[in-house]
């Protein structure tokens, strides 16, 4: 029991140095007045235990059929070389989309989803541990996708704490890895898969989690490769997700769909 405290405890410390390292950083540098330096990295999907840590989520956990896998995949060591551009350490999402629904249960009248989201982030000394990704403009994802119609989820501290902000994976190069950017402005906020009216923009300062979802409901194999997410604001990084072709799922409880 003693080992397991000062495990605990060292890495509630060294989190808690990290966070202070950045916060000196920001007020040495002036950033809150000249604006960030730097990206900023949220969340690497480049060792083993990032990748274990992640919540993967299917409807399964409703009776459903569909199945989804989150593992991490380690090239160093592969027999061929990886293709260009393609990094060495990565997750992979994949598993089968399936709309067949549960016998036993007749309540439920809509499967075929899957999702994964980055864990809760841990407490520091300065309190629960939140993105603020209020000086930049983007989030930036370097992924690799199959093409299908994937979905980015941002959770925040707010008032309803089922409520998502989503926007469209949209991706110019299936098969091929590709750095995706998307306004954080551009989100919209839904609840149980339903535009929410009135509006209203991310709680900026305080992102809880960030994931990818697939709920096209289009039945068969998928994969998305992820190696990070960032939030930056160099336009020039990546490509933009409003250049891509519109077309979505989101629709708001009068079943419109909605513009991006």
């Amino acid at each position: 029991m003693r080992i397991t405290q000062q495990l605990y405890a060292k890495g509630f410390l060294s989190r808690s140095v990290e966070e202070l390292k950045r916060r000196s950083s920001i007020a040495w540098k002036l950033e809150a007045v000249k604006g960030p330096s730097a990206p900023r990295p949220l969340y690497d999907f480049r060792d083993a235990d990032s990748v274990k840590e992640c919540v993967l989520m299917s409807d399964d956990l409703i009776g459903g059929s569909s199945e989804s896998n989150f593992d991490f995949i380690n090239n160093t060591n592969a027999s061929t070389s990886p293709t260009p551009n393609s990094p060495s350490n990565y997750a992979r999402f994949y598993g089968s989309i399936s709309t067949s629904l549960p016998a036993d249960r007749l309540a439920i009248q809509r499967t075929g989803y899957a999702a994964f989201r980055t864990p809760n982030q841990k407490p520091t000394v300065f309190g629960r541990s939140l993105w603020d990704i209020d000086p930049y403009s983007f989030l930036a994802l370097r992924v690799k996708s199959d093409g299908r119609s994937y979905f980015v989820n941002v959770q925040t501290e707010g008032v309803e704490p089922t409520d998502l902000h989503q926007h469209r994976l949209f991706v110019k190069q299936p098969g091929q890895w590709e750095t995706v950017l998307i306004r954080w402005n551009d989100f919209v906020r839904t609840n149980y898969g339903f535009v929410v009216e009135p509006q209203t923009e991310i709680l900026r300062q305080k992102v809880r989690s960030v994931g990818v979802g697939l709920t096209d409901r289009v039945e068969g194999p998928f994969e998305l490769c992820i190696e990070s997410m960032w939030a930056t604001n160099d336009a020039d990084s990546g490509t933009l997700s409003d250049e891509a072709p519109l077309g979505n799922e989101l629709k708001n409880k009068r079943g419109e769909s909605i513009k991006w």
